[in-house]
């Protein structure tokens, strides 16, 4: 969180440099309005949850904020596998992460997911359980 805001006031800085208020590139503008959000964890149904998203269908989005994808971020944090800040943008680092939790279901309960990076409705309810548990 200390680097987002260091970056923040690093690229304000450089825009009142350069000559006025500069117009921010989508990747600054996603960048500065990106925030960390906050795991709030309990147990229901055998599964865990972490207050943002209660399902087990909707797959997170890799260029957007959503409930989902905050989710899946607190949860796999939970687990270990994730350690980036929890912004809801299922991006590169909770894509790899999943495919660790998916590997994972695949070996320890001879499940067959499909390894692929997003929690969907094959592989939610595993990581509710192994965050459980």
């Amino acid at each position: 969180m200390h680097v987002r805001r260091c970056l923040t006031a690093a690229l304000a800085a450089a825009a009142l440099v350069g000559g006025g208020l500069a117009t921010a590139s989508a990747a600054q503008a996603q960048a500065l309005s990106t925030q960390a959000y906050s795991c709030h964890f309990y147990a229901s149904g055998g599964g865990e949850y972490a207050g943002h998203y209660s399902g087990n269908t909707v797959v997170p989005s890799s260029t957007s904020v959503t409930s989902a994808g905050i989710e899946a971020q607190c949860l796999l944090s939970r687990i270990g596998y994730y350690t980036d800040s929890v912004d809801g943008i299922f991006g590169p680092h909770s894509q790899a992460a999943m495919e660790l939790a998916q590997q994972t279901y695949n070996s320890v309960y001879h499940k067959h997911v499909s390894v692929d990076g997003f929690p969907g409705p094959e592989s939610w309810w595993g990581l509710r359980l192994v965050a459980g548990g």
